[in-house]
């Protein structure tokens, strides 16, 4: 069984899969004199960092452009939930080093981003 998929299209299995979970507070959270937090959590977001090792040119370009639109609904397995889940993701910077490349072997030593609930 796949283990990730963008859009309905099935993704190569990653080399690394890291499940995040962010708070997000409101914008009067803070401090006050007394030393308290006020956190104000107003809502949590998932965050998963993903990366493929040593991924092909052509993996490479299928991976990046499934994960290219602006926002993309990605099935993944959620730590907190125990089960498959699909949500809506946008996407951080991508870094694709090209370590790697020679005649007869070409693959990138890693490409990798994260996915940043919406």
């Amino acid at each position: 069984m796949a283990m990730l998929w963008v859009d309905g299209a099935e993704i190569k299995t990653p080399s690394s899969f890291e499940w995040g979970l962010n708070d997000v507070s409101d914008s009067q959270a803070g401090r006050t004199q007394d030393s308290i937090m006020h956190k104000n959590r107003i809502a949590q977001k998932r965050k998963i960092a993903l990366g493929w090792n040593f991924p092909t040119p052509e993996e490479a370009s299928t991976i990046l452009k499934a994960f290219n639109p602006e926002y993309i609904v990605v099935k993944y397995w959620d730590s907190m939930d125990g089960q498959y889940e699909s949500r809506t993701f946008y996407v951080g910077d991508r870094s694709n080093p090209m370590k790697y490349w020679w005649v007869g072997n070409q693959r990138f030593e890693k490409l990798s981003f994260d996915i940043i609930e919406r």
